[in-house]
């Protein structure tokens, strides 16, 4: 395992029981500084536009799998401007309509994604970060059993007219 070091005076952290856990600390007593190893808010827009939604592809990963723009909060932005501003990086659309769906845990990135429908208008240009997107319709959605696909298993629940 690497060391990690103390971002403040450069010593060598320790394990050490803090804050009713095992954290990374600092063991200088004149520093005191702790690794919190916090999750990281991430932004993730199920996009609709002309009815449809938009699935991407980043090149990172398998030729078959596609997801929701996603992307990192910046410094003084609403997680509202944050998903509006992915999708238009990503994808060159203009959100027309945010609404959050919801808030998910993805431990396996050490992320909380907060989800957002996005109804988009405009002609779709991929960002260098995408290699390819498809247009779903609704009904043919499947979500998958982790991270963002949680959010469209909520969306497509409340697209769903009541049985009562």
């Amino acid at each position: 395992m690497t060391a990690v070091f103390c971002l403040r005076c450069g010593t060598p952290l320790e394990e050490q029981a803090i804050g009713g856990g095992l954290r990374r600390a600092c063991p200088s007593p004149d520093c005191g500084y702790v690794f919190w190893d916090n999750p990281v808010p991430v932004v993730a827009g199920l996009v609709e536009r002309d009815g449809l939604i938009v699935l991407a592809r980043n090149h990172a990963w398998p030729e078959k799998m596609f997801g929701l723009v996603t992307g990192f909060l910046e410094r003084e932005e609403t997680p509202e401007e944050g998903v509006a501003r992915e999708v238009k990086e990503e994808l060159a659309l203009e959100a027309r309509a945010v609404a959050l769906i919801g808030i998910y845990p993805f431990q396996r990135k050490n992320e909380i994604i907060l989800a957002y429908h996005v109804v988009a208008d405009g002609e779709i240009a991929l960002n260098e970060e995408l290699a390819e997107y498809r247009l779903i319709p609704p009904e043919k959605l499947r979500p998958w059993d982790f991270g963002t696909g949680l959010a469209i298993r909520d969306w497509l629940a409340r697209r769903q007219p009541s049985s009562e």
